[in-house]
């Protein structure tokens, strides 16, 4: 055998002899195992083994632990029993070294160590969790503290349970996992929210489970706050109610629980609805002031106030009203008033002054220049409900005419009024004189307070009374002087027209302006007038002689007059009456079957010329129509040169009348000289039928 096939052999066998001793010495070292988990949940009231197996020794001694507490030493295979203390009872030592629990309690919960040991073989240990739990029942969940407030520092949420502990605690917000963090802070049994805002207001929500069993509990939280800024409302929203309006405040704020509101006017309470809103009816203006919403939180006592200001305001009364008056000689005055209201209105003339104002009655003057003349200048007037305008135009005096005027005193004695408005304004003053002579107020002379009216008591209505006046009218923006003639009473024109059955006249007539009138006596002679109803009772007489038949006043300008009697002549008279004094009676004018009317007479006078014209022209043509049938019987022979004349005889069958339908008499021939009014042509005029080929011309 070769020397290195030796060694080899040699090595083996050694080495086959060393790992027998290695095994022989590993097998001799005592060593602890834990078949099942070292960590041990048990529910109270079961049995529960902590196992352990072990090697490399017989019968070794076994120590349990809980904690650092001894609880039982035993030799395996000794037959003696273990030794366990009485409090113990519920333990068994088992064979092979565990330890079993009967009836397991919440006070064997701990950590366990077993430690064997051998002598000569060595000792080892292994520890346990043994972990006991009970069904986790009846848990409360508090608040501290009770009340959470938004702005605190911090609250917390603590739960307890009367039986069973839980190994795993969530908290969720909402539904959502709260987990630690600036905000939140889960410590034993207890959740701490920091700097709570009504953000956190909702549902917390605890879960508590063990391996054995698991619960759920909900709570609500709510954070206080509040009363937040309120908003202020008013209805309708007006910037200014009128006096008598009616109103509604309303005042609300976020808060919980919602806060209180009340309303406080004048240092007094007032009585508010169900939803908080303060409603007032017809208000007046000492209502007008700051109203305060107060809003109490009755949970955290919270208190804010908040103002709100009314104004109730009093409309003036009707409208603004523009003058203008004459301060002095020189200066013009202008007014503006609006009276009434509450404030007074703000009333300014902008045109004239722009810095100038003043309230309810308000005056400015300025000196009286060529360009106000005619200017309309416009007051501004401003009131908080409402703005109006109003404006005033000063002219000065301008063509006018004096108006004359009479009438009879309470004595019955005549007076005598002219009036000289210019219509000027302001109104011009006016200085009366006669003769060069200027006219005071006194004795038979009146003159009115603004001067333009002229009065003359109980005139004589001679030429020591009538005559030229005159009027001299001056404000600051000019000065015209005017005359007036007066006179007595007089009829300057006058004229009848009667219907066509002759049994009503109306009679008119005119005056001259500056005549003294204070009435008109109608007179007519003839029989008596009657009633449409008395037309069969008989009349009086006829008579020759005038008599008044109706009277009216000085402004009168005609009459109507009937039942006339178509058969009778009547005439007709007007007198202008001026006091007690008759003035010269109209012309006289004339009714009746006894005479012509004058558009009658006029219709004969031109009628006559037109019929012997009209007859002279049908005997030419009668004379040219026979010449010209002789020149026919005896045919000579005819120039083509002759132009052909061709004529149309007139029907001398038709009858030709010079004058149709009826006249009316009149009360004497024709005056050609007076012009009589067409509404005095009553009757028809004649009418005539000339031939139609015949043109003609009428001259009168």
């Amino acid at each position: 055998m070769p020397v290195h096939s030796g060694r080899t052999l040699k090595r083996t066998c050694w080495g086959i002899l060393l790992t027998f001793l290695l095994g022989g010495i590993v097998d001799c070292r005592l060593t602890i195992s834990v078949p099942g988990p070292s960590i041990v949940d048990a529910k109270v009231g079961s049995n529960v083994t902590l196992s352990v197996l072990y090697t490399g020794a017989t019968d070794p001694v076994v120590e349990w632990m809980m904690g650092i507490l001894p609880i039982v030493t035993w030799s395996i295979g000794s037959s003696q029993p273990p030794d366990i203390p009485a409090r113990f009872d519920a333990l068994r030592i088992e064979s092979d070294g565990s330890l079993t629990f009967r009836d397991v309690q919440l006070k064997h919960d701990s950590a366990y160590t077993v430690r064997m040991s051998k002598s000569g073989v060595g000792t080892d240990k292994a520890t346990f969790t043994l972990r006991v739990f009970d069904d986790i029942e009846n848990v409360s969940v508090s608040v501290v503290p009770v009340k959470i407030v938004e702005g605190t520092d911090a609250f917390s949420l603590r739960y307890s349970t009367l039986q069973g502990e839980a190994d795993s605690v969530k908290w969720y917000f909402n539904g959502k996992a709260i987990e630690n963090g600036a905000r939140y802070d889960m410590g034993d049994k207890s959740l701490t929210i920091m700097d709570p805002t009504r953000r956190e207001t909702g549902r917390y929500t605890l879960d508590l489970t063990n391996p054995f069993s698991s619960v759920t509990v909900d709570k609500d939280i709510a954070v206080l706050y509040g009363p937040d800024a309120p908003v202020l409302a008013v209805s309708p929203q007006k910037v200014a109610f009128d006096s008598g309006d009616s109103l509604s405040l309303s005042c609300g704020a976020d808060g919980d629980p919602a806060p209180s509101v009340s309303w406080v006017f004048g240092g007094v309470t007032l009585p508010v609805s169900p939803d908080g809103s303060l409603n007032l009816t017809n208000v007046q203006t000492n209502q007008s002031g700051v109203y305060t919403c107060v809003l109490v939180n009755a949970e955290t006592g919270d208190r804010l106030e908040r103002n709100f200001t009314i104004n109730v305001y009093e409309r003036p009364s009707s409208s603004p009203v523009c003058s203008v008056e004459a301060n002095g000689n020189e200066d013009l005055q202008y007014r503006c008033q609006w009276t009434g209201g509450d404030p007074e209105a703000q009333l300014s003339f902008p045109a004239l002054n722009t810095s100038s104002s003043g309230s309810g009655d308000f005056n400015l003057t300025v000196t009286a220049t060529p360009d106000l003349s005619g200017k309309a200048v416009t007051c501004t007037a401003s009131h908080p409900l409402l703005q109006q305008n109003c404006s005033v135009t000063a002219r000065g005096p301008a063509g006018f005419l004096p108006l004359v005027s009479a009438a009879v005193d309470g004595d019955g004695k005549l007076v005598a009024t002219v009036s000289c408005d210019s219509m000027s304004v302001p109104i011009a003053m006016v200085t009366w004189s006669r003769g060069g002579q200027v006219i005071t107020s006194g004795g038979r002379y009146l003159i009115s307070p603004n001067t333009t009216v002229l009065s003359i008591l109980d005139p004589t209505l001679d030429t020591s009374d009538l005559g030229v006046y005159t009027c001299d009218a001056a404000n600051p923006l000019g000065r015209l002087e005017n005359n007036v003639n007066l006179i007595g009473p007089k009829i300057s024109e006058s004229s009848l027209l009667n219907n066509q059955e002759g049994t009503v006249v109306t009679l008119s007539w005119e005056t001259p302006r500056t005549s003294i009138i204070t009435g008109f006596e109608v007179q007519m002679t003839g029989p008596d007038l009657t009633s449409s109803s008395a037309g069969s009772q008989p009349r009086k007489p006829r008579t020759d002689e005038f008599r008044t038949v109706q009277k009216k006043p000085g402004d009168a300008r005609s009459t109507h007059l009937g039942t006339l009697d178509p058969e009778s002549n009547y005439r007709f008279r007007v007198v202008p009456v001026a006091g007690q004094r008759v003035g010269e009676p109209s012309k006289e004018h004339r009714a009746g079957p006894g005479g012509l009317s004058g558009p009658a007479i006029a219709g004969i006078a031109a009628g006559i010329p037109c019929g012997i014209l009209l007859l002279l022209i049908i005997i030419a043509l009668i004379v040219f129509c026979a010449c010209k049938r002789k020149r026919r019987q005896t045919r000579y022979p005819v120039s083509r040169a002759v132009e052909k004349v061709v004529t149309t005889q007139p029907n001398l069958n038709a009858p030709h009348n010079l004058l149709t339908g009826g006249l009316k008499n009149v009360d004497g021939p024709p005056d050609y000289s007076t012009h009589e009014a067409s509404s005095e042509r009553s009757s028809t005029l004649p009418s005539m039928v000339p031939p139609l080929p015949v043109r003609m011309a009428t001259t009168v």
